[in-house]
């Protein structure tokens, strides 16, 4: 199935959009596919679909005998397990062997970090790596009108539902790259809406993981407070097998009928610039129809979460960043500073946005300062009890919400237009999180996001799984050029 050359022209995922990991441990067990197959598919996708996504920074040279290393494994009765042979694209602030991790930006282009070890453990598990994917510079955190999905080093990336909307970000290639089958699974990472932006607006599955639950090391740093890497892909099936293997535990059971009797809180986010009623609307009445408990609720106290998120922030990128600078070899600013420096002398960097977020990090009080300590206190104490105070007044197994609102239109320069997003509350009290399509405003994905408290990754995951299952509202993009 997955073996034939999608078509020069994009169509609905080329033969590769509905194929899931295990239908592809089949396949290649039974003979009918080879992971070098597999491979080739998707790197002639990109080759033929990338032009107009952009989504992709880097095809690795390595892929296709990576490849061939598993085929030779399969064929001698020794695979490593449900990633082998599977190919995985891993977005450009995470150190990859030969790419680094530039962070989208021209001041890291000379830096030569070691390789993050759940990079060596995707390896290690027999994932083709494909390549690195373009995101938002800094992943978003450098200005505070960028806009997402563009990079230096990237250009920028495009939504493949309609190309001239915005990906979301800041693991906009990721997200687009999944959703326009230019590989099977994609590694993001999230700060705060940085895996579930995307994939929502991109119209996949992705999971932001407890905070901790995967290695953060190798990842080029907004703050150790929040960062976490995480999956994503067109199946919760493909998400969950991704988490378990880097985690190095066994994959979450999926079943189907997870959500009979599972009572779940549904957050509206009351928003005075775009509707999302009738999608939540329809989501709840999914619910029920697969036995579960619907609750309204609002979550309390996200305006303490707004208001302390940001200085805590500040004062632990530039801690974060500036270790990283330190403890990475190569040819790179070794301070903020110096990072802000070399932006104000690079032709490229500031052609669209300044670098305002840099500037204010300089400017606040530093990370371990009691001012600076007590703004994370109070982001993630109203945050944790947002989420554990509402699952345990209503007895819920989790709280779902609209993820973001649909893309808007792509303005360089101008900043993202986003209406609103769910991630804050469980970003920053470091809660799983993971997002499943749940329908569209036109051609445009909306996804339902699914949080709960620490370490409830595995139950999120079966009843995301059951929600995808009962719903089935992923689309694949049709590269619509422009929408009404």
């Amino acid at each position: 199935m997955a073996h034939h050359h999608p078509h020069s022209a994009p169509r609905p995922g080329g033969g590769l959009d509905s194929l899931t990991i295990p239908a592809a441990q089949r396949s290649m067990d039974d003979g009918s596919l080879t992971a070098a197959g597999l491979t080739r598919a998707y790197l002639t996708r990109i080759e033929s679909v990338d032009p107009l996504v952009r989504a992709v920074l880097a095809v690795d040279p390595g892929a296709e005998r990576a490849a061939e290393a598993s085929d030779l494994r399969r064929r001698a009765g020794d695979t490593r397990g449900p990633l082998d042979g599977i190919p995985a694209l891993v977005k450009g602030n995470i150190a990859v062997r030969g790419h680094g991790a530039a962070a989208g930006s021209r001041a890291l282009v000379g830096s030569r970090p070691a390789e993050g070890p759940l990079v060596t453990r995707l390896r290690e598990a027999g994932a083709v790596v494909l390549g690195t994917a373009n995101l938002s510079e800094w992943a978003n955190f450098r200005s505070t009108r960028s806009t997402s999905g563009w990079s230096a080093l990237g250009g920028q990336t495009n939504n493949p539902h309609v190309l001239d909307r915005n990906p979301c970000g800041s693991s906009s290639g990721s997200g687009a790259a999944v959703a326009a089958s230019l590989a099977q699974v994609a590694i993001g990472t999230e700060t705060d809406g940085s895996i579930l932006c995307p994939a929502g607006a991109c119209g996949v599955v992705g999971m932001k993981p407890t905070l901790g639950l995967l290695s953060a090391e190798g990842i080029v740093p907004i703050s150790a407070e929040q960062d976490t890497p995480g999956p994503m892909a067109r199946w919760v099936v493909d998400v969950a097998l991704t988490v378990s293997v880097l985690a190095g535990r066994r994959a979450a059971p999926l079943r189907p009928d997870s959500l009979q009797g599972a009572r779940i809180g549904v957050w509206r986010l009351e928003t005075s610039c775009f509707d999302t009623d009738a999608l939540t609307d329809t989501a709840t009445d999914a619910l029920r129809a697969a036995g579960a408990v619907p609750v309204d609720v609002v979550l309390p106290g996200t305006d303490v979460v707004d208001a302390h998120e940001l200085p805590a922030l500040l004062a632990e990128f530039r801690r974060d960043v500036e270790r990283w600078l330190q403890e990475t070899p190569g040819d790179h600013p070794r301070t903020l500073a110096g990072l802000v420096a070399f932006n104000a002398g690079d032709p490229d960097e500031l052609q669209h946005f300044g670098q305002e977020l840099f500037e204010q990090a300089l400017a606040a009080a530093p990370a371990g300062s009691p001012e600076a300590v007590a703004h994370r206190r109070q982001a993630r104490a109203a945050a944790r009890s947002a989420i554990d105070s509402t699952l345990a007044t209503h007895r819920l197994s989790a709280v779902m919400a609209p993820t973001n609102s649909p893309a808007w239109r792509t303005t360089l320069g101008q900043g993202d237009a986003i209406c609103f997003g769910s991630s804050s509350p469980a970003a920053v009290a470091g809660y799983p999180n993971i997002t499943v399509p749940a329908g569209s405003v036109g051609p445009l994905p909306v996804g339902m996001s699914f949080m709960s408290t620490a370490g409830r990754d595995d139950e999120l995951l079966a009843l995301a799984h059951a929600f995808e299952q009962a719903t089935r509202a992923r689309r694949p993009p049709t590269f619509l050029p422009t929408s009404p």
